[in-house]
C-alpha cells in the first residue's frame, strides 16, 4: 500500500471516530457499543485501531504542503 492510500485509509478512520465521538456527545449514542457490544475485545480493538490511526495523523502535520 503506498503513502497516499495509506493516508487516505487512516483518515478514513479517524473520521468514522469522531462521528461515533459526536453521537455520543448530542445524542449519547455510542455506535461502536451498539454495532459490537458494549465492552468485548471486538469493541476494544476499534477503540485502539481508531486511537492509533490519530496518532499516525499527528505526522500529517509534518507532511502537508502549502498549495500555491
Amino acid at each position: 500500500m503506498n503513502s497516499k492510500a495509506l493516508d487516505y485509509t487512516i483518515l478514513t478512520i479517524a473520521i468514522i471516530g469522531a462521528i461515533n465521538w459526536g453521537l455520543i456527545g448530542f445524542f449519547k449514542f455510542n455506535l461502536v457499543a451498539f454495532l459490537f457490544g458494549e465492552s468485548n475485545l471486538i469493541s476494544r480493538i476499534i477503540y485502539a485501531v481508531v486511537g492509533l490511526a490519530g496518532l499516525y495523523l499527528i505526522s500529517m502535520y509534518g507532511r502537508v504542503r502549502d498549495v500555491e
